[in-house]
């Protein structure tokens, strides 16, 4: 077969997700997480924005309603990546996921990033995370990204706030 590269400009547009409760999730990803809706498509879906965009985040119960949570050892999707635009960003949703009391089930310094782990209600895996400068990234000894698994310091991460949050 012959090599391609995919074009260094694509991004990923956005994930659609069945769900099984339609108004359970939006009060998740709208009312917690603050997604704006762009539009319904009829009473079985809506898409979900930040800022304008014609949907980050579909959600959709067209085979799903009703359904029960995908077992954790199955294949399918491990999380959702979203991308806070800077770390006092993150600090501000974590102080807000702490103040609602949502269970938060992990946290990483990446090196690369630091993220927030959780899931939905539906139990699709969540991170919320910021990308560290490029010139910040780790580097291994032949030039190439150094990524791991450390403890994200949440301490230091809820300082950006304006005041301390409680843990």
């Amino acid at each position: 077969m012959e090599s391609y590269s995919i074009p260094s400009q694509t991004r990923i547009g956005h994930v659609q997700l069945k769900v099984s409760d339609l108004k359970r999730a939006l009060e998740f990803y709208q009312g917690l997480l603050g997604f704006e809706i762009t539009t319904f498509y009829g009473d079985q879906a809506v898409f979900l924005s930040a800022g304008g965009y014609h949907h980050h985040i579909g959600l959709n119960t067209w085979y799903s309603k009703n359904g029960a949570k995908p077992h954790k050892d199955s294949t399918g999707l491990f999380h959702t990546a979203i991308l806070y635009p800077t770390r006092k960003e993150l600090a501000l949703i974590l102080k807000r996921l702490n103040e609602q009391g949502y269970p938060i089930t992990g946290t990483a310094d990446h090196g690369v990033s630091e993220a927030i782990y959780l899931d939905d209600p539906d139990g699709n895996g969540v991170e919320l995370y910021w990308d560290r400068p490029v010139d910040k990234w780790p580097k291994k000894e032949d030039g190439s990204i150094e990524m791991y698994t450390k403890s994200l310091d949440v301490i230091g991460l809820l300082k950006e706030t304006s005041g301390l949050s409680t843990i």
